[in-house]
């Protein structure tokens, strides 16, 4: 922006809104991740395997089914989610083998 450009105030609200968007989706991945590792702790406890195939399977269709419902694309979705289930998965593994 130059001196004699004058701030875009749309813009700029809209920018917030994404800036409060993106926080709010970094805290609640921050909690999941809390609890998904309490899960692991606890599958690696009752000896319970790392992955549950089936359940990944039941939360994609679900999750695929809301993001067409909210008119987001359901392949988008559904790589995000494979996303944080692989990572997940991962941090189960690790638990696993301590």
């Amino acid at each position: 922006m130059t001196s004699s450009t004058k701030p875009d105030r749309v813009l700029a609200g809209f920018r917030k809104s994404i800036d409060n968007i993106d926080a709010a989706l970094i805290h609640m991945l921050a909690e999941r991740f809390r609890i998904t590792q309490a899960v692991g702790e606890y599958k690696a406890k009752v000896t319970l395997p790392p992955a549950d195939p089936a359940r990944e399977q039941e939360q994609i269709a679900r999750l695929r089914r809301l993001a067409e419902e909210s008119e987001l694309d359901p392949e988008f979705s559904e790589k995000f989610l494979r996303f944080i289930i692989d990572e997940v998965i991962r941090h189960h593994e690790q638990a696993a083998s301590r």
